[in-house]
């Protein structure tokens, strides 16, 4: 059996999981093309029997169960040493560990709340009470409340975004001359927006400029990965249908 990706699935086969995306571009990356296994929030009970946790992504490879997607990353690196590296040795790792904390304490944060109320409906109809109770709980509101102070978490957003342009007006990639891991961790992010919501992070008005067109970039690697699944839906349908309705 080759390896087997448990990968969080939304509606209509949307892969909605940041962390799933580092996964995918890191074995994409290393040139390996896994067997998929489709996982809604409501197969917490497989994933728990599986793993011993109840999240996802998780990786079965040769006997290994491993969860988390840095220590997927790790794992890939370290098991197929002759594809090309994620990060260029023991100190790109190193730094890749800083940006992958930086990226989930720092960069995501304002992002989750920002997304909320919209992301909402990128998951099976059947997920849709899991997400929201679980997420009020986590802001202290509703997702409805959260969503109306948009414009300050896009705005902690933009500034935390702030360093990544400056690097990339210097270099085609957060690694450097080419992508590695540092890229996917960040540009999870950015797929997890792209995917979670009908208002782009980048619009012209913040002259993001060389992150745009990084993020074209990233999307674009792999022969279209960021493209090859389902963006945002353009209705709103199903249970939990508060504001139900077309978009646009």
């Amino acid at each position: 059996m080759g390896l087997v990706f448990h990968e969080r699935v939304g509606l209509d086969g949307r892969r909605i999981s940041p962390f799933s995306w580092r996964v995918r571009y890191a074995l994409a990356h290393k040139g390996i093309d896994p067997e998929v296994v489709l996982t809604r929030f409501a197969d917490v009970g497989r994933i728990r029997a599986l793993s011993g946790q109840d999240l996802t992504p998780i990786i079965q490879d040769d006997g290994h169960v491993v969860h988390d997607s840095w220590a997927i990353a790790c794992h890939v690196e370290d098991r197929y040493p002759n594809a090309p590296s994620l990060f260029g040795g023991a100190a790109g790792r190193g730094t890749a560990r800083l940006v992958n904390i930086w990226s989930d304490a720092t960069l995501m944060p304002p992002l989750r709340r920002f997304l909320g109320a919209d992301f909402l409906w990128c998951l099976d109809p059947g997920d849709r009470a899991y997400f929201r109770r679980s997420r009020e709980t986590q802001f202290g509101a509703t997702l409805e409340a959260t969503a109306a102070d948009s414009k300050r978490w896009l705005a902690a957003f933009t500034e935390a975004s702030a360093p990544l342009e400056r690097t990339l007006t210097e270099q085609p990639f957060l690694a450097g001359s080419a992508p590695a891991y540092v890229d996917y961790v960040v540009f999870s992010v950015f797929q997890h927006a792209r995917i979670g919501s009908p208002n782009d992070v980048l619009p012209d008005a913040t002259g993001r400029a060389a992150l745009r067109g990084w993020r074209a970039r990233m999307v674009a690697l792999y022969d279209g990965l960021g493209d090859r699944f389902g963006s945002y839906p353009t209705v709103r349908s199903g249970p939990d249908g508060r504001d139900a309705g077309t978009l646009g």
